[in-house]
């Protein structure tokens, strides 16, 4: 994953197969100010928003098989 900031107000982020499978907020973001987890699907070309903040999390790579 590539973060320039460790917040849940990050808007961006790239994600990689070890961070399979996705959740939001992801475990590295400070949870004072957090929403409930959410399971992120990967699809529209490998990139997602998550309902609750509107982060943008886009896989970096080739998404691996079998992920839907």
């Amino acid at each position: 994953m590539t973060v320039s900031n460790e917040n849940i107000t990050q808007r961006y982020m790239e994600v990689t197969a070890a961070d399979l499978p996705l959740t939001c907020p992801m475990p590295n973001m400070s949870v004072w100010n957090a929403h409930p987890k959410v399971v992120i699907p990967l699809k529209n070309g490998g990139e997602a928003r998550c309902p609750y903040c509107g982060t943008l999390y886009k896989f970096k790579g080739e998404l691996p098989k079998g992920h839907h």
